[in-house]
């Protein structure tokens, strides 16, 4: 009996082990095939797209080194806003260089009252910044130390015993940067522009960008600046701010980072409002407005969209990688952040510490070609447009995948994915923003000339303006007519593609153009 046991257990033990062996077998074969079958789908995919000369590789998109005695974000002025935390190199600085002064941080706001309301793109609306209100915004004192009572009353901005005009006075408040402004100014003669950031980290998404806030708050103070110089009657000077503004744009123009490509958008925008400013008081002369259509001419926002989507998937192609060989050693805690030790993220961690090499391969596959469905096709290319249907198809890829959800091929997808439907529509609105406002200034130019506006816009070329630009949402026509108060109206269709008629849609609260619905629309005040 006790032998019949003994020669049962070890016919149960082989057979465990067996079964076991097996078992093991099995799994190689499974992650044998898995591997082969990712990486070879892969190596098709990134074959087939680099064949339609599409670029994959990260290191493609890092801007080339400029000479530092050339390179405008080297200058004093301008490194005092990243060289607290980054050297020359782009590494971080431990600890800080609490020594640095940040000269780039000229803030207009007080942390005690609220900015006047519209501060910036009043354009789109067809208004001007309302000095006045800055005026009594600078001259009312501020409570720099809100915990004494009574409060300490006084300015943190230079003002007169009594009230100038409003251009005066704001010109006066930002005297305190004139220094700064002027120095940046001569170094924007300098030909490159190159900040260091450090583009070998290994997840690029982790690259610091200290330099984007500063260079929008430079931006504010031009904007402000510009106008009331307007205002002033010191139109070259105003002149001088708004390209100063457009340097600002162009000195991120290299960086492969969708951030740093929509703030480019931003400043633009800050220049636009002067320009507009100046059209609508007949303030800019023929040269000056001939000036500011070569300078709006540079600028090329769909290319840069394509430029961004195209730089962002490579970003995301490397993060898998980096997560194929490292199993989340260093990859996973940035995707799930603070969270990343809960009892559900280990699961789906250790599910994840499971992945044969092939499912990374295969989430390669399925963000490439997400990413390529974010990019204008070879059509829209040719056509100059950046249309609504981008966004249609976007949200078709983000659909599929979601349907998709458990397969381990979209693992990836939810986390890193970036809709750019949204983005297209901002990169659009920038890029119809520019044609209007060189158009404005053929338009201008026409009416010196002339004394009137042209009752079409034919009329432009090729004396004003070398060739007009259509609509980039349909390759149609930009609309336009003049108006019965002896001025005109301007307008794309916008994202919605349909004729409002050159009706701005305003969001609610009436603050913010809602560039997703009405007309995209450059107008001028009434007489």
């Amino acid at each position: 009996m006790n032998f019949e046991f003994k020669l049962s257990s070890r016919r149960n033990l082989k057979r465990g082990l067996m079964a076991i062996a097996a078992l093991a077998l099995l799994t190689l074969l499974f992650y044998g095939e898995e591997d082969w079958r990712g990486k070879r789908a892969w190596e098709k995919c990134k074959r087939d797209l680099e064949t339609r000369g599409e670029v994959l590789d990260w290191n493609k998109f890092i801007p080339p080194p400029v000479p530092d005695t050339q390179n405008f974000a080297l200058t004093p002025i301008v490194a005092s806003c990243y060289s607290r935390i980054l050297d020359k190199s782009g590494h971080r600085i431990e600890p800080q260089n609490t020594n640095v002064v940040n000269r780039l941080e000229m803030n207009f706001y007080s942390s005690q009252r609220a900015a006047p309301a519209d501060v910036t793109n009043n354009w789109q609306k067809g208004t001007a910044i309302n000095l006045k209100a800055w005026q009594e915004y600078f001259r009312a004192p501020m409570d720099t130390n809100f915990l004494n009572w009574p409060p300490a009353a006084t300015n943190e901005f230079t003002v007169t015993p009594e009230p100038q005009s409003p251009a005066a006075d704001v010109l006066l408040a930002l005297s305190k940067y004139d220094s700064a402004i002027e120095e940046l100014r001569q170094a924007s003669a300098l030909p490159h522009s190159r900040f260091p950031l450090n583009y070998d980290e290994p997840l690029p998404q982790e690259i610091l960008l200290p330099h984007l806030k500063s260079l929008r708050f430079c931006a504010d103070i031009l904007q402000l600046h510009a106008a009331a110089e307007l205002q002033n009657g010191q139109n070259e000077r105003a002149l001088d701010d708004v390209k100063l503004t457009l340097k600002l744009a162009n000195s991120i123009h290299d960086e492969p980072v969708e951030i740093s490509q929509r703030l480019r958008i931003s400043i633009v925008g800050n220049a636009i409002q002067p320009i507009w400013e100046g059209l609508a008081g007949h303030k800019w002369t023929e040269a000056q407005l001939a000036e500011i259509e070569r300078e709006l001419a540079g600028l090329d926002f769909l290319s840069d969209y394509d430029f961004v989507v195209r730089s962002e998937r490579a970003m995301d192609l490397q993060l898998i990688d980096r997560e194929r060989h490292t199993h989340n050693a260093e990859v996973g805690p940035f995707l799930c952040g603070d969270e990343c030790y809960d009892f559900r993220t280990r699961m789906v961690l250790f599910y994840y510490h499971s992945f044969p090499s092939g499912w990374f391969y295969q989430n390669n596959i399925t963000i490439a070609i997400a990413f390529q469905q974010s990019v204008r096709t070879d059509s829209e290319v040719k056509k100059r447009i950046l249309s609504p249907q981008i966004e249609q198809r976007i949200g078709n890829v983000i659909g599929e995948a979601y349907f998709h959800y458990r397969s381990p091929y979209y693992f990836y997808f939810p986390m890193i994915f970036p809709d750019f439907g949204p983005k297209a529509r901002i990169f659009a609105f920038g890029q119809s923003s520019i044609d209007m406002a060189r158009m404005a200034c053929a338009l201008e130019r026409y009416r010196l000339a002339n004394g009137i506006y042209p009752e079409t816009l034919d009329a432009l070329a090729p004396n004003f303006i070398d060739s007009i630009p259509h609509d980039v949402t349909n390759d149609q026509p930009l609309h336009y007519r003049r108006t019965d108060d002896g001025r005109f109206l301007l307008y794309s269709l916008g994202w919605n593609e349909e004729d409002d008629g050159g009706v701005v849609a305003l969001s609610t609260g009436g603050r913010e153009v809602d560039t997703r619905k009405g007309d995209w629309v450059w107008q001028l005040p009434a007489k």
